[in-house]
């Protein structure tokens, strides 16, 4: 039985997001919480993590999505607090023109792997993130990356429910942890 830190992007995630319906669903998803969801701050975020992780059973898995990708890799770099894995979905580009200019803290995130495994979860016609983008940082942070098809940002607006395609990915890719813990 895992533990989970639900890591959701700028805004926070609302009750049409798959994010907030994993966690309504199973207890042993806990939401990280920064200071701010509208105004985030990358050292405030990295601190809410550190503390989430901190207060988790056991090492968590992360559950990402969107600016709390660039937070994974941001995050990973700065400390040594141990998780399982990470999933990381819906990456958003901090150089593309959709990009929020309040969340510009986050921007030039680290290229280089990320210190436990992921699996990052791309849409083929995300507005935030062009595909090439999300395969390219998938290799940079060593990453599993899945091609989801075309769900626009992977949020509450692309209709997605409780995304159980998702959650069976997330499923798939416990498994290769526990494969590799043996």
């Amino acid at each position: 039985m895992s533990a989970y830190v639900v890591l959701p992007g700028i805004g926070g995630s609302g009750p049409a997001h798959w994010q907030t319906q994993w966690e309504q669903a199973d207890p042993r998803m806990q939401r990280f919480v920064p200071a701010s969801w509208d105004e985030p701050e990358l050292d405030d975020w990295i601190a809410a993590l550190d503390r989430a992780v901190t207060q988790a059973s056991e090492p968590p898995v992360l559950v990402a999505h969107s600016l709390a990708c660039l937070l994974v890799a941001h995050w990973s770099a700065r400390s040594s607090l141990r998780v399982r894995g990470a999933l990381l979905v819906a990456p958003p580009d901090p150089e593309g023109s959709a990009f929020p200019d309040e969340a510009r803290g986050f921007a030039n995130p680290p290229t280089s792997p990320l210190r436990f495994p992921s699996m990052l979860i791309a849409s083929t016609d995300d507005p935030y993130g062009p595909i090439d983008y999300a395969r390219l940082r998938a290799g940079q942070w060593g990453c599993q990356f899945v091609e989801a098809g075309a769900l626009g940002h992977i949020n509450g607006a692309s209709g997605l429910g409780d995304w159980a395609w998702g959650r069976e990915r997330l499923g798939r890719f416990e498994e290769t942890l526990s494969i590799a813990q043996r």
